[in-house]
């Protein structure tokens, strides 16, 4: 998978594709926005069944073959359920495993923080995203 940070077209091949890959997205509205020849945008959002949606932000460096910065944000309905973002929050000795990856939860979802060590700068994230919402939210 590491294979589709190799360049724009082969992210966008991956992310173009992605409902392809998995029958349980019912709309995918991701749409990649080039910025020069090595960098783009990937925003969106990935419609599932009960009202769930995936909110997805990426800015992808492919000198790099990174993902330089992301935001996932979970909704049901009108309900925020959990957002990933890799903000430092270095005085969080629990989030040391996997830092800055983390995962924002209920209760207190703002401080409320543990560790995302699924998520990488390495890698793409959206099909462990989407097999996350598979199990935890529609079965």
């Amino acid at each position: 998978m590491k294979a589709a940070l190799q360049s724009v077209e082969t992210y966008e091949n991956f992310a173009y594709s992605i409902k392809d890959r998995h029958p349980e997205i019912v709309m995918s509205t991701l749409v990649i926005v080039r910025r020069g020849p090595h960098r783009c945008q990937l925003q969106g959002e990935l419609h599932f069944g009960r009202n769930i949606v995936l909110r997805v932000y990426e800015r992808l460096d492919f000198i790099e073959r990174k993902i330089a910065y992301y935001s996932y944000e979970v909704h049901q309905s009108e309900s925020l359920l959990y957002w990933y973002d890799p903000q430092p929050h270095p005085a969080d000795v629990t989030l040391a495993l996997n830092h800055p990856h983390h995962k924002h939860i209920h209760p207190d979802i703002k401080h409320h923080r543990i560790p995302a060590p699924e998520l990488s700068f390495d890698q793409p994230n959206l099909s462990f995203l989407v097999e996350e919402i598979v199990e935890n939210l529609l079965k």
